[in-house]
């Protein structure tokens, strides 16, 4: 996802190289090692509901 998408969303994960940025409602929350991208959103997205 394009930071300028990311922008419209709830939560996502836009990938880099070794590491993803996570966002929420368009701002970036923090920098996730690529190892536990998946696991960091699913905590986040429980967070939410």
């Amino acid at each position: 996802m394009a930071h300028g998408e990311a922008k419209e969303a709830d939560i996502g994960i836009a990938g880099g190289i070794k590491e993803g940025l996570l966002f929420k409602k368009g701002e970036v929350i923090k920098k996730v090692p690529q190892e536990k991208i998946v696991e960091v959103l699913k905590e986040e997205i429980l967070k939410m509901i």
